[in-house]
């Protein structure tokens, strides 16, 4: 009987047959859509996905060196015999699949045909990230893919050589699921809840579209981990599979902690009284919650609380602990590993931290099979790993998505939320909580109000029963321990200005912070100051996490004596938001005020050092600072000028309280002035679109092809690649480049190295602690001056996308430079 070949093993030739491959793959797809209730519809998508495989083309293009080197490409044409390059057109080995499903179903009612595009998307898409139904000129891409020629999809040879017990096992798949469609429940409930009125449509809509997306990373996660569970023989055996260490053995090493802490001074049984509050609520129905805590209130382990506690009840997966910078992963994952992991065999698999992608969205069979699919019962990541996993184009991202399902997220700094993803995170979130039986905790002293944005475009759905605490006012006044002064003057600060009045806020209380907006005022202040002073930190983004956390290190450790040793510290934002340290006194160059009560976290934290009665926090506005390519922190600056100015009309004295109230007038403020930036907008073509329009309704795609063509006959319009190229979670997108600081050196030598890729695996999760985000224009500088290079990651030469940093462009004081220190004058020199 012949063997169809699905891989060809690189270390030894072994073939994986094609049967042996979808069975496999069906296996896990079904698995992982069970957490939806939906695992026939994940098993057929399994069977299918590369079933185009059995095309005579596909099987002589795999036993060619070109295919053993990407071995799962879906265009061959160029590497066929004369004999197959005579057919017209592509060939490749998923649109036959994708038209098989559609054959199944779109004959039947509304929801067998909503099922057929749902099925037929996820398996045209499987390579390429999901395809656009109607493109953004009303071109109607889903029909066109759908009747592609049999001739450039093989659909006849399919049809001959795919076995019985396959086709056998589709048949009995697809007969359950058109006698009782496990998706049509599932829809009516999304649209019966979001009802009739205005926007309605839209947030279904939407909702539909994240249903596909969901099924799409069930396909994907099973599809590349049955290819390297193949391509490397026992790598499955060091999965965990979602086998963890079970909850009620973290909760006891978590309350035995707890336990441990005490409550002897009144910042401490302040604390206490909010983890007892996340006990009490963990027994809550699944939800969404807010958890109000001011800086220092302790909510990291807190919110581990309830997150144990309510996952135990509701027998869920995982915990997933997102926050707005890498900074907070390295200080907290450290701090939930301590607790919760015992060490030897137990190693890393607790706490999982995934701080950034390396590599590009290479659509090559290496590169997809190399991404990370969050195997931990405790993931610690950013809300630019959430966003793109709930966004992004490509294969690598969405694999992720499916882990959401049937887990508790918490969204620590909350607050730090980009504006343009507003309304498509609160969908996001809605759906994972209506749909996939999770619960989702966001976190800050400084809660953005994002149940009140605009409803008709999507809006949490909570009220303040939701939150945590019992009284918030209560816990705030508990932990007032700063004053915030705002110091604004005509003109502002020059920098040298703010370095003395560093050096000078260091002589009253001892130890001082500076927190400034950009990479370069922070560097300036830095140099400035150390002429002023010996003992002077520096911490911006363009250091990388290793670099970041030796440098929190060495400040904890001066902080730490008593009296604390004389230190003054300048930094980006990357300080605040979570991080645990204290200073005496703190200046913070004007931004939002949720930005200065972050800044303030880190003053007086621990209510016990400084000269003044209360530690100091001074607001400034500096002279030099370009924060205009900076819009959130720009409008949140302005927005806090205009509350400052209505606050000293009745206190003149320029002493602030940032209490709750203020700080829920602010936001209100801001998501009014923001509301239209909240949707994504983009500029497509000639007219102005959103992101949620191109992924719910898409009216403008839709005009445009209602020109030509009338209506489409399929119920999902979205044009979902143009969309997701068109995303990126921060204003602008930054690459990851690997630097040669510390260990960092070691790890690109090794990357360099000639060897199976696949021993790249574990490098790569230890290389995000070496890389730093590098946006396009510094990119495209840095890559002028020669100052990276892309690495060759594996025996054949290829480059999967990974980039390095040459020594000299790396600063052990402030990472990553622009010059080579090798022609510039010494950093800070005059």
């Amino acid at each position: 009987m012949r063997k169809f070949v699905a891989h060809i093993r690189e270390s030894d030739d072994k073939i994986q047959t094609l049967e042996e491959h979808l069975m496999g793959v069906a296996e896990l797809s079904r698995a992982n859509a069970e957490k939806l209730r939906l695992g026939d519809i994940g098993e057929i998508l399994g069977l299918l996905h590369d079933v185009g495989k059995y095309s005579e083309a596909f099987q002589e293009y795999i036993m060619l060196p070109d295919g053993k080197k990407d071995q799962d490409a879906d265009d061959v044409s160029s590497f066929l015999s004369d004999r197959k390059k005579s057919l017209k057109g592509k060939i490749d080995h998923s649109t036959a699949g994708a038209q098989m499903a559609w054959n199944y179903f779109e004959k039947g009612g509304k929801y067998d045909v909503l099922t057929a595009q749902v099925l037929f998307l996820a398996l045209a898409s499987h390579h390429s990230g999901l395809i656009d139904c109607v493109v953004p000129d009303g071109s109607d891409n889903f029909a066109r893919r759908m009747r592609k020629p049999a001739k450039a999809t093989g659909f006849a040879d399919v049809k001959k050589n795919v076995p019985h017990e396959i086709i056998a096992r589709i048949d009995e798949l697809a007969g359950k699921i058109r006698s009782s469609n496990p998706i049509e429940p599932l829809v009516k409930s999304m649209l019966d809840r979001e009802g009739r009125g205005e926007g309605c449509s839209g947030r279904f809509a939407f909702k539909v579209g994240l249903l596909l997306r969901m099924l799409f990373s069930c396909l994907i996660d099973a599809d590349r981990t049955n290819t390297i569970d193949f391509e490397k023989s026992g790598v499955s055996g060091q999965r965990q599979h979602g086998k963890y260490i079970g909850w009620p053995v973290l909760i006891d090493r978590l309350e035995e902690h707890l336990r441990g802490l005490g409550n002897s001074s009144p910042i401490a049984a302040a604390r206490r009284q909010i983890s007892d509050c996340c006990r009490a609520a963990s027994e809550r129905n699944k939800g969404i919650f807010t958890l109000t805590v001011p800086t220092g209130g302790g909510k990291t382990l807190s919110s581990l609380r309830f997150a144990l506690w309510h996952a135990k009840r509701f027998d869920l997966d995982r915990i997933f602990y997102i926050v707005p910078y890498t900074t907070i992963i390295d200080q907290n994952a450290a701090v939930v590993r301590e607790i919760l992991e015992r060490g030897g065999s137990e190693t890393g698999k607790v706490v999982l931290e995934c701080h950034s992608n390396l590599s590009s969205e290479k659509n090559t069979w290496r590169g997809k099979i190399l991404s990370e699919n969050w195997d931990a019962p405790i993931i610690f990541t950013t809300i630019v790993q959430f966003l793109e996993t709930m966004f992004a184009g490509g294969t690598r991202s969405v694999r992720r998505m499916h882990q959401f399902a049937d887990s508790v997220m918490i969204f620590d700094e909350i607050q730090a939320l980009p504006m343009k993803v507003v309304h498509m995170f609160c969908n996001a979130l809605n759906f994972l909580v209506e749909r996939c039986g999770s619960s989702v905790v966001l976190c800050t002293a400084t809660q953005p109000l994002l149940n009140e944005v605009r409803k008709e475009l999507g809006a949490l759905d909570y009220s303040k029963d939701n939150e945590i605490v019992s009284d918030v006012g209560a816990v705030f006044e508990s932990f007032r321990r700063i004053e915030v002064i705002n110091a604004h003057k005509p003109g502002g600060y020059s920098n040298d200005e703010i370095a003395d009045m560093a050096v000078h806020e260091r002589e009253m209380a001892g130890t001082a912070l500076v927190v400034v907006n950009t990479t370069k005022v922070a560097r300036d202040v830095y140099f400035l100051v150390k002429k002023r002073f010996s003992n002077v930190l520096h911490l911006s983004a363009k250091m990388c996490p290793a670099h970041r956390a030796e440098v929190l290190k060495k400040a904890r450790e001066a902080l730490g004596t008593e009296p604390p040793v004389p230190l003054i510290c300048v930094a980006t934002q990357v300080i605040e938001a979570g991080v645990d340290i204290d200073f005496g006194a703190g200046i913070r160059c004007s931004a939002g005020l949720d930005s200065v009560a972050q800044a303030g976290g880190r003053v007086n934290r621990h209510a016990s050092r400084g000269l003044y009665a209360l530690g100091r926090l001074v607001i400034v506005n500096s002279g030099e600072e370009n924060i205009s390519s900076l819009p959130d922190i720009k409008d949140g600056n302005d927005m806090a000028l205009w509350i400052l100015k209505e606050l000293q009309k009745n206190d003149a004295s320029g002493h602030l309280d940032l209490t709750p109230e203020i700080m829920d007038k602010y936001f209100k403020l801001y998501l009014y002035r923001k509301a239209e930036r909240m949707a994504y907008p983009v500029d497509n073509g000639d007219s102005n679109d959103t992101l949620m329009e191109m992924l719910s309704l898409n009216r403008k795609a839709m005009s445009n092809y209602n020109k030509n063509a009338g209506e489409p006959c399929v119920p999902l319009r979205q044009s979902f690649m143009t969309a997701a190229e068109n995303f990126h979670a921060l204003e602008a997108p930054s690459k990851s480049v690997l630097v040669p600081y510390g260990r960092g050196e070691k790890i690109i030598a090794e990357l360099c190295g000639k060897f199976s890729f696949l021993k790249i695996i574990p490098l790569l999760k230890e290389a995000q602690l070496y890389s730093v985000g590098v946006y396009p224009n510094e990119f495209k500088s840095l890559c002028e001056k020669g100052a990276i290079y892309e690495i060759k990651t594996d025996s054949d030469g290829e480059a999967l996308g990974f980039w390095a940093l040459r020594e000299e462009f790396y600063d052990d004081e402030v990472g990553l430079v622009q010059e080579s220190r090798s022609k510039m004058k010494p950093l800070g020199g005059e």
